[in-house]
């Protein structure tokens, strides 16, 4: 399985969101310029998250992101799935597989899925950006505001 890229984005960006350490806001820009991804892509990302709540989006002059929600509570599996939206690993049906229904690869791939989601919410965001995460986050960030002056 391989995450899709709108769910790498977001991932990313939650963890970089979450170590908000200063006074200025985080803009996309910054964010794509720290991880070299292209701004379109970054904009598609932060309006979805937005939407979820996850972060809250200011616009105007001082405007920028900021989490809206205590990363503690948020559990990477709940992340991804709702990144990923509804998936299965295999497509049976178009075209439709003369296996279909009689099949046991799609119950053995439907349960590892499963099963990784479990393992991944037994980690919430606030674990992955612990140190040595939490050091380069911020040293990303001090890097930029140090480049903007």
């Amino acid at each position: 399985m391989q995450l899709t890229k709108f769910t790498d984005l977001g991932l990313r960006v939650l963890m970089y969101v979450s170590q908000y350490e200063r006074t200025q806001p985080i803009t996309i820009s910054e964010i794509a310029t720290q991880f070299n991804i292209p701004r379109n892509h970054l904009i598609k990302v932060v309006t979805f998250l937005n939407k979820t709540g996850w972060i809250q989006t200011t616009r105007g002059p001082n405007g920028g992101l900021r989490l809206g929600i205590d990363p503690a509570s948020l559990r990477l599996g709940h992340i991804i799935r709702v990144l990923e939206g509804s998936t299965s690993l295999v497509n049976c049906q178009d075209p439709v597989c003369p296996l279909a229904g009689l099949c046991g690869l799609r119950h053995a791939l439907d349960q590892g899925l499963n099963n990784f989601y479990e393992f991944m919410d037994s980690y919430s965001l606030q674990d992955v950006i612990r140190n040595p995460t939490a050091n380069v986050i911020i040293k990303l960030q001090r890097n930029h505001l140090a480049e903007a002056h």
